[in-house]
């Protein structure tokens, strides 16, 4: 069997923000710098360098309307990108005054083939939608908030209605391959930080994942480490270490 490998960069900006370059495109997911520090600036510090762009085939996702997630100040790459598109949940507000065909509004549960990818969405556990993006031979899933968020102090119907949402949606991938995958890890839910990621890991077949939605609090790399729970498939999650990390991933096919 011939084997093909793709070459694909992965850039950790921060929260949930990450960059993606693949063959033919570049993409940016739920890009959310920290309140009083520059909104554009150098890749190496966490922040999108639109100048970088500006010869690139870039799509910009954001999974739902919540202030770590997204921004309207985006569209200010519309001064810099030529080809420049935009994926955005329905659930975000005043799309259609923001839109200038280069708009695509998404809904859970519905399949969109837009700039030469494939889009599946999820509905999310919190707000908003999951992407499962087929683009340029390559697979992504990038989960937003849809996570299982398991809260200390809970009531058992919140309990049970929680795990059966999440796992209803998980399952609806465990028939694909999963190249690059981007769960929440959140210390807030404490013990309960790693169910997404344990069940994502356990049903969908998957080669590389990475946590977001820590908030900074780089420890919980530490926890992923020595959390019984992870001993399986601990070489398949990437540590991040700061903003701005860079990846080069080689994928084989």
């Amino acid at each position: 069997m011939t084997t093909k490998k793709e070459n694909i960069k992965v850039w950790y900006l921060n929260h949930s923000g990450f960059a993606v370059q693949t063959a033919s495109h570049f993409l940016i997911f739920d890009y959310y710098p920290e309140k009083g520090e520059p909104f554009w600036g150098k890749f190496d510090n966490g922040l999108i360098n639109p100048i970088e762009l500006k010869d690139q085939r870039v799509i910009v996702f954001s999974s739902h309307a919540h202030f770590d997630h997204y921004n309207e100040k985006i569209f200010e790459l519309r001064d810099t990108v030529t080809d420049l598109h935009y994926v955005l949940s329905d659930d975000i507000k005043k799309l259609k005054e923001h839109d200038k065909g280069d708009i695509l509004p998404v809904h859970f549960w519905k399949e969109y083939d837009y700039q030469d990818m494939h889009i599946k969405t999820l509905h999310s556990t919190d707000v908003g939608v999951a992407y499962f993006i087929t683009v340029d031979g390559t697979t992504i899933y990038y989960a937003g908030d849809l996570n299982w968020w398991l809260w200390k102090g809970d009531d058992e119907h919140s309990i049970k209605t929680m795990g059966g949402e999440y796992r209803h949606e998980i399952d609806s991938l465990k028939n694909e391959k999963i190249d690059i995958a981007f769960i929440p890890a959140d210390p807030r839910l404490e013990e309960n930080y790693i169910l997404g990621i344990d069940y994502f890991l356990r049903t969908v077949d998957t080669k590389v994942l990475f946590p977001m939605h820590f908030w900074g609090r780089y420890k919980i790399f530490d926890w992923i480490q020595n959390d019984r729970l992870t001993i399986q498939y601990q070489d398949k999650i990437k540590e991040i270490t700061h903003r701005g990390q860079l990846f080069e991933l080689e994928i084989t096919k």
